[in-house]
């Protein structure tokens, strides 16, 4: 279809066309009133326009009116899906929510004075564009019509008969320029305010950091058990030994045991379900890591100074999160070395260091992703920590210290 003729076909212009037109309904109804529609002069409508508006810079300071006008603007003025078109998401910036301030007010009468005066013009020009329409077809067909618009008429019929659609496309082109101003103004009077848009971005962030924190739990709880499951498998099928194959087998399965209830915790989340944060372990329980990981073939040394169970529950579950991803990482990229853990409660802060030898071919680091040493910088830096991770001469340290304040 040729770009001029796309107006013709897009239902939003018709929708946009009545929009118009519905917010002149009240300016008709104060016409039939004062002076009436038989003969109204100039200076009659003139007052047309001004009377409702007083009414109208009222009804705007009603905070539910906001959300009307932003439900019909959303309707009606941008496509999307609920014409069952491809919209471009326009409709998303009008705000439907009630007036929260004397600015949003404002900005609603605003809106309400300028409907009035553009649909009531839109409404006088279409039905003179119609008459125009009525008396071309009459003339065109020979007959002798009275005079319906101002707009003069031509006396040859083939003429008239000639400007009957160009009267209608020039209709209908004013009608979709109206409605695409009226849109814009839409975006600017009905659009979100500041508060508005703080409130909007802070949910987003909020749900951000919600999903950021799912992933963590699901990178350190099931990648733990996953790695402890493969090294202990792995390590029973070259043992050769019964004895050391059953236990390997109870170690799995006590690590696949905790994995799962981890994933329903999270899945708990996920589901919009009440789950308590206290649910979670913390570092008094950290003894089910060490033995893991001993399981596993590690040889775990642990230093642990000062009274743990004082430190404030979220610290002591994103300790146990923070322990949980080096051990980890020290099985999966170095395998059974040696390991040094130290826990230590003092001066206000908890210090959480990890560290093991590096094998000579891994000697710049534990290699992979990184988006487990990134979940334990994030974890640290949520609770006004901060953690260093990396090579350290011939050893990788995981070094955390989280205030507990």
């Amino acid at each position: 279809m040729p770009r001029f003729l796309r107006p013709l076909a897009r239902a939003v212009t018709y929708t946009r066309w009545l929009h118009l037109l519905c917010s002149s309904v009240i300016a008709f109804v104060f016409a039939m009133v004062y002076p009436g529609l038989s003969s109204p002069s100039v200076g009659a409508w003139v007052l047309i326009y001004v009377i409702p508006a007083p009414l109208l810079l009222v009804l705007g300071a009603i905070p539910v009116m906001r959300r009307s006008e932003g439900l019909q603007a959303r309707m009606m003025l941008f496509p999307g899906k609920h014409a069952r078109v491809a919209g471009t998401g326009a409709e998303r910036e009008i705000s439907v929510a009630p007036s929260a301030s004397w600015r949003d007010r404002g900005r609603t009468s605003a809106w309400l004075v300028f409907r009035l005066f553009l649909g009531l013009s839109v409404a006088l020009f279409s039905g003179q564009l119609f008459a125009l329409a009525l008396e071309l077809t009459g003339a065109a067909m020979g007959e002798r019509v009275d005079e319906l618009s101002v707009l003069p008429v031509p006396e040859a019929p083939w003429l008239c008969a000639a400007a009957i659609p160009f009267a209608l496309l020039f209709l209908v082109y004013v009608v979709a320029g109206a409605g695409w101003l009226t849109a814009r103004t839409a975006l600017v009077l009905l659009g979100p305010s500041g508060a508005e848009r703080l409130a909007a971005l802070e949910e987003r962030t909020e749900q951000l950091l919600e999903r950021n924190r799912i992933a963590r739990e699901l990178h350190d709880s099931i990648g733990h058990a996953l790695t402890v499951a493969v090294v202990q498998a792995g390590a029973a099928r070259a043992a050769g030994d019964p004895a050391f194959t059953d236990r390997a087998l109870g170690a799995i399965e006590e690590t696949g045991r905790a994995a799962l209830e981890d994933l329903e915790r999270v899945l708990l989340v996920l589901r919009e379900a009440e789950q308590p944060a206290g649910s979670r372990p913390t570092l008094q329980e950290a003894d089910r890591l060490l033995d893991s990981a001993r399981a596993s073939g590690a040889k775990v040394e642990v230093t642990v100074s000062g009274p743990l169970e004082t430190v404030p529950g979220p610290v002591s579950r994103e300790g146990y999160r923070i322990l949980q991803e080096a051990l980890t990482n020290v099985l999966r990229h170095c395998g059974t070395v040696p390991v040094t853990v130290t826990l230590q409660v003092a001066d206000k802060n908890l210090v959480l260091e990890v560290r093991n030898p590096l094998p000579p071919e891994r000697g710049s680091g534990h290699g992979g992703t990184g988006s487990g040493l990134r979940g334990i910088r994030e974890r640290a830096a949520l609770l006004g920590g901060h953690a260093r991770t990396g090579p350290v001469h011939d050893e990788w340290q995981v070094h955390v210290e989280l205030p507990v304040a």
